[in-house]
């Protein structure tokens, strides 16, 4: 007797671990879409911001030239920084990024002196650099002038598409989050659909008999949600540590806003669904639970 009341009880802790990791494991995912879509923007401004647009000097220009461009650069509306860089410290970069030194081989540098620029990303366009290049190039002592026009173009072409691909993705996850939350609720209460019925008839209305279970399910939904939370918060502050310059702690508002939806997500959810179905088996025949 002792040993099947053990059982009865390590089967019940275990359907309860189950809902509530699987609850967790639904909204942490949901939590993490919530995350990227309230930081696409961000993220986005960041990988444009990262695109340098590079003016190669000719050897002919004079020193006065190359501050006269730095000054005006750093004027241009929508510049975000503007970094001169040497022919001698682009042959130390070279050299350190293909393991040896080609100047030793080569006899000379052929390198030349350059400006690195960045914009703010809302000027990233293929239309405002191409403008700038063509009239930084009709300058006689600009040798050349480089930015990445292929991922330029895939940026602003993919952006789009993959906000609404998120926006799309959340939307599939909340409807298998719901399926998901709602087949280990069913099954757990299925486990004890005889103590239900058994409740049902010494005379227990429904109201009595859903109570508990509703209680009970909306505190696993609240230790799945607390866990998901938990779980977020370190993957922010990796993230955060690893990518520093995405700054996502500065978010704090919209992602409070996220933690707040998904744990009433989670409650809806469990709620509705430990509500439906505990109602079932209380309306099903005496002979039809099994």
């Amino acid at each position: 007797m002792n040993t099947q009341s053990e059982y009865q009880k390590t089967r019940l802790i275990s359907s309860y671990f189950s809902v509530t990791l699987s609850i967790a494991l639904v909204i942490f995912i949901l939590g993490i879409l919530g995350i990227l879509l309230i930081n696409s923007q961000k993220i986005e401004s960041h990988f444009k911001e990262q695109i340098s647009f590079t003016i190669y000097i000719s050897e002919l220009a004079k020193p006065i030239q190359i501050k006269q461009l730095q000054k005006s650069l750093k004027l241009k509306k929508g510049t975000k920084n503007v970094k001169y860089i040497s022919k001698e410290k682009a042959a130390e970069i070279h050299a350190e990024s293909i393991g040896e030194d080609f100047i030793e081989f080569l006899g000379y540098n052929p390198l030349l002196n350059s400006i690195e620029v960045r914009f703010f990303s809302k000027y990233v366009s293929p239309a405002f650099l191409e403008k700038l290049k063509i009239s930084l190039e009709n300058e006689n002592y600009i040798n050349e002038v480089y930015y990445d026009v292929p991922l330029i173009e895939l940026l602003d072409k993919n952006i789009k598409k993959i906000s609404q691909g998120l926006v799309a993705t959340t939307i599939t996850l909340l409807l298998i989050a719901i399926l998901l939350i709602n087949s280990s609720i069913r099954i757990s209460i299925y486990s004890k659909r005889l103590v239900i019925k058994t409740m049902q008839l010494v005379g227990a209305t429904k109201n009595f008999i859903i109570r508990p279970f509703l209680v009970k399910y909306l505190i696993l939904g609240f230790y799945g949600s607390f866990i998901a939370i938990l779980s977020l918060s370190f993957t922010i502050y990796f993230v955060n540590n690893k990518y520093p310059e995405l700054d996502l702690s500065k978010n704090f508002y919209e992602i409070t806003i996220v933690f707040l939806i998904i744990s009433i997500l989670s409650f809806l959810i469990t709620g509705i669904s430990s509500f439906f179905a505990t109602e079932r088996f209380l309306n099903l025949k005496t002979n039809e639970v099994n």
